[in-house]
């Protein structure tokens, strides 16, 4: 699994003209690409290391802070751009794969005590946030 993180002092993402998820405060923006041959153990592996990561103000952790995440499926953190000006998207898992891993790295990060706010897997989203900082991380599971 690969994951983006940003901190936001606050962020939306948007279905349709449809706000589905919202942080409000300060937190995590987390765009997750599942790939092949990731597992449920690798979800919550990358899902405990997010809630844990010393990245908000005065070095604490997301879980300290009573931040939340917005969570949001993106399989181009896949792409292979190695050749041509197409990218490859062949290293991302399939949605019926990708789907139930995605719900649980979603759900280890709640179980860790933080409060997620999800987009939709697979929808075209619009996703806005004001990165705090800025902040940007990215992690392999």
């Amino acid at each position: 699994m690969r994951a983006v993180v940003q901190r936001a002092s606050r962020a939306e993402v948007r279905v349709a003209d449809e706000v589905v998820g919202r942080l409000d405060g300060p937190g995590l923006v987390v765009l997750v690409g599942v790939a092949h041959g990731d597992t449920a153990d690798d979800a919550r592996r990358l899902a405990t290391k997010i809630v844990r990561l010393r990245i908000m103000a005065g070095e604490q952790s997301v879980d300290e802070t009573g931040g939340g995440v917005l969570a949001i499926s993106q399989f181009t953190l896949h792409a292979d751009t190695r050749k041509g000006r197409r990218p490859s998207w062949g290293a991302a898992a399939p949605g019926p794969v990708a789907e139930p891993l995605y719900e649980a790295f979603c759900a280890a990060v709640q179980e860790a005590g933080v409060p997620v706010a999800r987009g939709v897997f697979g929808a075209d989203m619009a996703v806005e946030l004001v990165n705090d900082g800025p902040v940007t991380i990215t992690l392999e599971s």
